[in-house]
């Protein structure tokens, strides 16, 4: 059956309708501040709420029960574009970026929450220098992303909720969408209370010591695993224990499956130790925090044989404290795909930039607010390697790849291992793509695994002190399309790519 226009039409203008409402946030923030561009988010959103009411009264005819899996995923797949699209206006009518290309790279940096910013360039304003509206929906482009649009939409709209199943096996992350409860919408109106409510714990813990402009910012930014700070230093801007501290431990919580939180608020503990994802995952973060730590440690750092220059520029930290306070908050960044910074890394000893550069491809847990592989499919990969390891030593017997005391489907393992084709498919056509527009290959592979990971610091000229600004217009399009496509785990953006997915 051919695809039906009518419901995609139909639900991409209430999206567009719903980002409209959104948009008046920092348009009251902005008059609030007495911002003269708080206007640009007005009229967005007024324009954008009026095309989106007049499009779903045109187009969402048809019966919505109908609604296909063939329509979910061209409306997911195509709502983070033109949401991106729509939600970069007002940056281009304040003239706060100078071209549109710039505009589009940072709200699809925002919605898919990787963090990368043109920001502080030569020819771009520093962070601190734009209008607080502007910082406010950098970070509420993250917080709405991180849980996604769509997951939001079916909570809030009820309306959308039929055939919601379709949107949410679409936008859920992870390998398999799992249902907290038997209706999608109440799925949706729980994991959004879960994350508003620890959102609200993190801005009130983090209050006393930024303000509570940069504790909502940074609050948005952590829970969405998005990044974007209101500081050009990011959070290294701040040089407090206290406030890093909190930050980290609020990514950890970001990074993981947001059905255990629900699990932990049921007074169901036990089960969530009991998970092998989440097991695996608290083990990365804190083996990668303990090394990251003793390689950065100042009286192991002047042991290692370094170029003098480079052991000028970073002696290493003085005491335990702070290397454990730097390298866990840096390693857990990268693991969870963050991208918050409190400390130029690139300055690190080698042992530590090896280890920054393979937790780009970790990712937190399925079902959380991170990107990248994601722990469940490197356990995944794992188990049926063993299990092919065992099958040659014993070829007659039938063995199979168990998770959490479970057999794991042919289909799923069939789905890991070409997610991960996929994946680093994709990063070697980016890489060749961003090269070509004239960036270097060491910053633009790692550029291109950062975005396609949604993790937003990088290496070379992409570093976390450094900011995408430089990237030849080309290079941000592709970035931006390989940031949608790792935000919504490659197939849902790919599919529309298959001539055999518009068939009839």
């Amino acid at each position: 059956m051919a695809l039906n226009w009518k419901p995609v039409a139909g639900t991409l203008a209430a999206l567009i309708g719903f980002q409209g409402i959104a948009l008046w946030i920092p348009a009251l923030v902005g008059a609030w501040f007495g911002e003269g561009s708080w206007w640009t988010f007005a009229a967005v959103g007024a324009v954008s709420m009026l095309l989106g009411w007049a499009g779903w009264k045109a187009w969402h005819g048809g019966n919505p029960d109908e609604l296909r899996v063939r329509e979910g995923f061209t409306i997911v797949a195509t709502a983070w574009f033109v949401l991106a699209a729509v939600g970069c206006m007002p940056f281009v009518l304040a003239g706060v970026l100078p071209s549109y290309t710039d505009a589009y790279f940072e709200v699809a940096s925002g919605f898919t929450t990787t963090g990368a910013s043109v920001l502080g360039g030569a020819h771009t304003p520093a962070i601190e220098a734009i209008p607080k509206a502007f910082l406010l929906w950098r970070s509420l482009t993250h917080w709405i992303g991180g849980m996604g649009i769509i997951v939001l939409t079916l909570a809030v709209m009820p309306i959308l909720g039929v055939g919601g199943m379709q949107l949410y096996k679409a936008e859920v992350p992870g390998p398999s969408a799992d249902k907290l409860t038997p209706r999608v919408r109440e799925t949706a109106k729980r994991l959004w209370l879960i994350y508003v409510g620890i959102t609200v714990i993190q801005v009130l813990l983090l209050w006393p010591a930024m303000g509570l402009f940069d504790a909502v910012n940074h609050a948005f930014a952590t829970m969405a695993t998005g990044g974007f700070s209101t500081k050009n230093a990011s959070v290294g801007h701040y040089g407090s224990a206290y406030v890093d501290w909190v930050i980290t431990v609020f990514m950890f919580l970001a990074g993981m499956n947001f059905a255990l939180h629900y699990r932990l608020l049921r007074g169901q503990p036990v089960t969530v130790f009991r998970d092998t994802e989440f097991r695996v995952y608290a083990a990365i973060v804190l083996v990668s925090g303990v090394v990251l730590a003793i390689a950065t440690w100042q009286p192991v750092v002047s042991r290692l044989p370094l170029d003098e220059s480079t052991a000028d520029f970073f002696p290493g930290y003085a005491s335990v404290a702070d290397a454990l306070r730097y390298g866990f908050f840096q390693g857990i960044s990268i693991v969870t795909t963050t991208g918050f910074a409190t400390a130029d890394y690139e300055f690190w000893p080698p042992l530590a930039l090896g280890l920054l550069f393979s937790l780009f491809f970790i990712g937190g847990m399925a079902g959380s607010t991170g990107g990248g592989v994601k722990v469940i499919r490197h356990v995944l990969m794992y188990k049926n390697s063993y299990k092919e390891i065992r099958q040659l030593v014993h070829p007659q017997a039938i063995l199979t790849v168990r998770l959490n005391g479970r057999v794991v489907p042919q289909d799923v393992m069939r789905n890991v291992l070409s997610f991960i084709v996929l994946y680093l498919g994709l990063i070697g056509i980016g890489t060749l793509a961003v090269t070509a527009s004239g960036v270097d290959l060491h910053s633009a592979f790692t550029g291109v695994i950062s975005s396609v990971g949604n993790i937003g610091p990088a290496f070379g000229t992409l570093g976390p002190a450094e900011n995408y600004a430089h990237i030849p217009a080309l290079g941000k399009w592709m970035l931006s399309f390989l940031m949608i496509a790792g935000r919504l785990e490659i197939f849902t953006v790919l599919v529309l790519f298959a001539p055999s997915f518009w068939r009839s």
